[in-house]
């Protein structure tokens, strides 16, 4: 399974980053493909590709702001989560993809 994901938070340093790397992690887990977006202070880093995000079967927003650009996911499937939840209990988040 492909997915896509944001994260991001008011100030996009410390919490951003670290939430874009635990949702990698316990993505490949689980099987997953993944590439995840971060937005915040940086303004969008590691942009998701149109073509990244119309072979997604899910997109992931694990944010506390309003996701930047969220036009580009008009007809994908997206579940939205706080952030402190991909950094606490990421597999709840996958486990729910599964579901």
């Amino acid at each position: 399974m492909k997915i896509v994901a944001i994260t991001a938070c008011p100030t996009g340093i410390a919490h951003t980053y670290m939430a874009a790397e635990r949702l990698e992690k316990v993505a490949k887990n689980f099987g997953y493909e993944i590439k995840v977006e971060t937005q915040g202070a940086m303004g969008i880093e590691n942009k998701l590709t149109e073509s990244d995000i119309r072979q997604a079967q899910v997109a992931i927003f694990a944010v506390d702001i309003e996701v930047e650009e969220r036009e580009r996911f008009n007809g994908v499937s997206v579940i939205q989560v706080p952030l402190q939840e991909a950094l606490k209990n990421p597999e709840g988040i996958f486990k729910k993809i599964k579901a």
